[in-house]
């Protein structure tokens, strides 16, 4: 879609999504001079970035105001650590050096990073779980990622006034078209505000950058907003992409134990608040020597096994021993370092300066998801991928805390500059092994109940309590079996719908409204609604989340088998010697990362 001042030989660009991925992806490509479009389900900023609290981790050493403590070597190794010997060295290695260059664009773009004391002082830099030093950003507090959301939405709405980036709110993306294998464009539909998709229409497109977030609603705890239905990856899969390490979701362990699942965010408990059992025990000290920081798969395991200890069994974060600096009370202290938890909290009545906090896991990170390389590149030509929906080889088997937002600047600053250069559709890096696209019409042979339908009516808290189930926080099989066999039933019942003109499938979405066992529509015809739409994804990557779960017999990083041993890489400890063996090996040698 041409935009005012651009030459129309310019690459078609379109960016699906609009969080830290997306949006830095649309902004480097259209300042590098291409045609770029933004396409977004909601509004701009109703985003999972928007949602980050803990910040964003960084080696600053060598910029003012930074942690002089702190090093690549450091940071690299706790990344491999946190990973469980899954992650790709050079693609850690990759981003850790970046990572100055991704703090620099985000204070360009307008986000004010806190400061000691004044705008010349030191940033204040926080530590989180398992990592070696204090390397943690804030903006705001505890509202980091709302800071760089903001600032990234203005740089994008004033680009749009200009004319150099179309913006398309409240717009599905339906299909990924291709030609000879290669992307040619897209197909979208508007949402209206009661939900109803409008008349489909195509968009041409040389490159498509998905940036469209995490699968969180495939749970009924998750800290993602709403819009977090796995729609890049299922639309990946169906054009032929390739994803890896789907099993592993990570659950963060200190979620609000209310409706909401409000996180509450791991710089908590790096200020020093603990973790009690029902008994009043600060338990993680027998769990791991790293007690309440140890990584977030460990902290979730043990929260939820003591959570299951006994009926009514729960948690609680201790945040009245939090050390406060002087002349400040907890009361104020809290408020001021903490802002968007303290407000939520006093929502729900709870004075945590001086009141346990119940607390439970909750569904909050995918490691895994479309296949890319180190410029988020994936195996279809002319589809890119950055952000949480992309496997890009950084997390492993399980995420470092707050590297998710440096991984979001990164790859789209990388993904946004390649693009924009028209970057070879056929000069892959790596062999294109695309494979067959993936319909949700093919048939899928399943046990039915007698009249070919599913034994449990279809709905999305149905869907969502068979995945907490199945491929919750611990798993095993007969429990992954029985999951993976209802989602295909689900999928088999939808796949034998006739597809139907767009009038009458607006009919019939009336009508489905009002029998919340139906089955979401098959990908052969349209959707009728947001709500059909997201079902089919949350379906199609539920399934993908399974079937991996279910391959990976062994425990590894956020992906616990209860009936399996965990492996050598998997351990914490294992891990951190693995991790740093591996580093040290490699770095004497090792070339820079191509950027």
């Amino acid at each position: 879609m041409p935009t005012t001042g651009h030459d129309d030989a310019a690459p078609r660009v379109v960016v699906v999504g609009s969080g830290a991925a997306g949006l830095t992806a649309a902004l480097r490509a259209a300042a590098e001079g291409a045609r770029v479009t933004v396409v977004t389900k909601s509004a701009l900023a109703d985003t999972a970035t928007d949602r980050a609290q803990g910040g964003i981790a960084a080696m600053t050493r060598d910029l003012p105001g930074g942690q002089s403590q702190d090093t690549p070597e450091l940071h690299v190794h706790d990344t491999l650590a946190a990973g469980a010997g899954r992650c790709d060295a050079e693609v850690v290695r990759g981003v850790v050096a970046d990572s100055p260059e991704a703090i620099t664009a985000l204070t360009d773009a307008g986000v004010r990073f806190d400061r000691v004391a004044g705008p010349t002082s030191d940033w204040v830099q926080g530590l989180e779980g398992a990592h070696s030093v204090p390397r943690i950003l804030h903006a705001g507090g505890d509202a980091t990622g709302h800071a760089i959301q903001a600032a990234l939405t203005a740089r994008a709405t004033e680009a749009a006034s200009r004319g150099d980036i179309t913006l398309l709110e409240y717009t599905v993306v339906t299909e990924l078209r291709l030609s000879d294998g290669q992307i040619t464009g897209l197909t979208v539909q508007p949402v209206d505000a009661d939900g109803l998709l409008g008349e489909p229409r195509d968009l041409p497109a040389n490159h498509v950058v998905l940036a469209t977030g995490g699968v969180g609603q495939l749970y009924p705890f998750t800290t993602n907003p709403a819009v977090a239905a796995g729609d890049g990856i299922a639309l990946a899969l169906r054009a032929g992409a390739e994803v890896r390490g789907m099993e592993f979701v990570q659950f963060h362990p200190t979620a609000l134990a209310t409706p909401g699942s409000f996180l509450i965010s791991e710089a908590v408990r790096g200020e020093g608040a603990v973790l009690r059992n029902h008994c009043g025990e600060r338990f993680m000290l027998r769990v791991d020597p790293r007690g309440e920081l140890a990584p977030r798969d460990v902290v979730a395991r043990a929260i939820a096994a003591e959570r299951s200890a006994e009926p009514g069994a729960g948690v609680f974060l201790d945040c009245t021993g939090i050390p406060v600096p002087d002349g400040e009370d907890r009361v104020g202290f809290l408020a001021r370092r903490f802002p968007t938890i303290d407000a939520a909290l006093r929502e729900h009545g709870i004075e945590w300066s001086r009141e346990l906090v119940p607390v439970s896991p909750a569904a909050h990170y995918l490691m895994g998801g479309v296949l890319t390389d180190a410029s988020g590149r994936t195996n279809v030509p002319g589809l890119w991928a950055a952000g949480e929906c992309a496997a890009t080889g950084l997390h492993g088997a399980n995420r470092l805390a707050s590297n998710s937002l440096l991984e979001a600047v990164v790859f789209g600053e990388r993904a946004g500059r390649l693009v924009a250069q028209g970057s070879s559709a056929r000069s892959w890096p790596v062999e294109n092994t695309m494979r067959s696209p993936l319909h949700d019409t093919e048939p899928t042979h399943v046990s039915q109940g007698m009249d070919g339908s599913p034994d449990i009516p279809f709905s999305r808290a149905a869907l969502q309590a068979t995945m907490w189930r199945g491929a919750g926080v611990v798993r095993a099989e007969a429990e992954l079996a029985a999951s993976q066999r209802l989602l295909e039933e689900w999928l088999a019942a939808s796949s034998s719908t006739v597809a139907t003109g767009a009038a009458d499938a607006r009919a019939d979405s009336e009508a489905g409204a009002k029998d919340p066992g139906a089955a979401p529509r098959p990908h052969g015809s349209r959707p009728a609604t947001l709500a059909e739409y997201e079902d089919h994804n949350l379906l199609t990557v539920g399934r993908e989340v399974v079937r991996a779960a279910r391959l990976r017999t062994e425990s590894c990083g956020a992906h616990h088998r209860a009936d399996a041993a965990e492996t050598h890489a998997g351990t914490p400890h294992a891990a951190h010697a693995s991790a740093l063996e591996d580093h040290q090996e490699r770095t004497a040698h090792a070339a820079p990362l191509s950027r």
